[in-house]
């Protein structure tokens, strides 16, 4: 089983929100911050692609390249401060600790790592691939069909689980069934992208697998 990390097993929305805001205002003092809805309609495709459309949205016309050092130095400072895992998850992760449990995420993946290990779940998981882990990022399927090949896993054997069309399209593109989390960052995107499975708890996941 294969998990996204933001919108599936963590609701980081806010320390992501932060960090941004902190960021342009320190490129460009005065710059009003972007509102936590807006914030999170852009994430799911790593941090550079956040940047660069909020950016956009922020009306700055920096280069993201070199915005993006400035937004990850401050999310790492506040990495953890309202991020927390959905209700139930922790329990979940429980009561499936006899299969082969990943993470892959577009998040860079030091930062997923301290994540899951702030929140005492790290363990649970055989492998964590981040943004720059894998071969490419999500929908790309490389990372995911890379780890189907570290555990000896085929498509039928392999479930993902993630919360938008993203993750849909990764599973899609690898061949295996999709769990879609209806409590996540976009679940009427989620919903038009036709996952397998549509969960509305964590738990749910153990009806389903």
């Amino acid at each position: 089983m294969v998990f996204d990390l933001d919108g599936t097993l963590v609701d980081s929305t806010q320390d992501i929100a932060t960090a941004f805001n902190v960021a342009t205002n320190r490129i460009a003092p005065g710059t009003a911050p972007l509102a936590l809805d807006v914030v999170r309609a852009l994430i799911g495709h790593g941090a550079r692609n956040l940047v660069a459309r909020g950016l956009e949205r922020a009306g700055l016309r920096h280069d993201p390249a070199t915005v993006l050092p400035v937004f990850l130095e401050a999310y790492s400072a506040c990495l953890l401060d309202t991020t927390r895992l959905y209700p139930g998850t922790a329990e979940t992760l429980d009561a499936l600790a006899g299969r082969t449990l990943s993470v892959l995420t577009n998040k860079p993946g030091g930062l997923s790592r301290l994540i899951l290990t702030g929140l005492g779940i790290e363990a649970r998981f055989a492998r964590v691939v981040g943004g720059g882990d894998g071969p490419a990022s999500k929908p790309d399927p490389a990372g995911l069909l890379l780890l189907m090949r570290e555990f000896a896993a085929t498509p039928a054997q392999t479930l993902m689980v993630g919360d938008s069309p993203v993750d849909v399209a990764t599973a899609r593109a690898a061949g295996v069934e999709v769990a879609g989390v209806l409590y996540g960052l976009d679940p009427a995107s989620l919903r038009e992208a036709r996952p397998d499975f549509a969960i509305e708890s964590p738990k749910q996941l153990l009806e389903v697998c």
